[in-house]
């Protein structure tokens, strides 16, 4: 039994066999059996659409069933111990899905599962969400060892992630970030990758520009700082050009226009958003089928 709570979680060799799966599965539509009598619970403390409706979708087409928890309708957190609510739920279901405010919380329902809890974002990670973009950019540029990607803008769960498929997978990694928004010291040198406010050097002979959010959920205390701060790092086609010529642009979503990505970014054809949000479903079914198909 193995969770997915980060990246880390896993293997240089077992992230690349989930990617290379979930390749295969986009292709081969038909797995209406492969995790038939199986059923996934969700459990979301935050709002969702794309990790909530591609775990949904994903269950049912591997031939299971996943049933949405509201945090409303549980005693989560409302009266009733995480620990119990986790070894009571676990004894039921064959997976959780949980989306939690704090990874702490995801990591202590994990210790008291009894069956695998995946990550489907924290305060911390979202690997679930690297799992599709490593799709998206083997769909269009191959390999990405010694490839070298390009975040642009905040330090948040997703960079984390990001900063983790790096150390696994071997690409350069430059986060271009407003210095005031880096993590500590000790985080920029444990990551192993480079910081720098220099976007436009950052850009140089990228093959990925990817970027998230100026103010994610949780952030909105700051909300007009950090506008006024991150101004200068929004992405548009113009700044894509700075980029190789063949390097493709992703975003996680959703996308505030105007803010992060210029108004018309995603309709460039370097733009990959879209095939991305698709490899969400891809990637969930091939994540399910490597913990829960024996």
């Amino acid at each position: 039994m193995k969770h997915f709570l980060n990246l880390k979680d896993l293997s240089s060799s077992q992230l690349e066999e989930i990617v290379m799966q979930a390749a295969s599965l986009k292709i081969k539509r038909d797995t209406s059996s492969v995790l038939k009598g199986k059923y996934l619970a969700l459990i979301f403390e935050k709002s969702s659409t794309r990790t909530r409706v591609s775990f949904e979708v994903a269950m049912n087409q591997l031939g299971g069933k996943a049933s949405f928890l509201s945090i409303n309708d549980l005693h989560l957190g409302r009266g009733e111990p995480l620990e119990d609510t986790a070894k009571v739920i676990s004894s039921m279901a064959d997976a959780v899905v949980l989306r939690t405010q704090s990874h702490d919380t995801l990591t202590l329902f994990a210790k008291h599962s009894s069956v695998p809890v995946i990550n489907g974002l924290t305060d911390l990670s979202h690997p679930c969400q690297l799992l599709a973009d490593l799709l998206t950019f083997q769909e269009f540029k191959g390999d990405i060892k010694g490839k070298k990607v390009t975040w642009v803008g905040d330090y948040n769960n997703v960079c984390f992630s990001y900063i983790e498929a790096s150390q696994l997978l071997h690409f350069h990694l430059e986060i271009a970030c407003p210095k005031a928004f880096w993590p500590s010291t000790e985080v920029v040198k444990r990551s192993g990758v480079k910081f720098t406010e220099d976007l436009s050097n950052s850009l140089e002979d990228s093959d990925l520009v990817t970027t998230d959010v100026w103010v994610s959920m949780g952030d909105k205390e700051d909300q007009n700082k950090r506008i006024k701060e991150f101004k200068p790092f929004q992405v548009s086609p113009g700044l894509m050009n700075k980029a190789k010529e063949d390097a493709i642009f992703l975003h996680c979503l959703p996308a505030i226009r105007g803010q992060e990505i210029s108004e018309d970014m995603l309709k460039d054809p370097r733009s990959k958003v879209w095939d991305q949000a698709e490899n969400r479903l891809h990637a969930q079914k091939s994540l399910l089928m490597f913990l829960l198909n024996n």
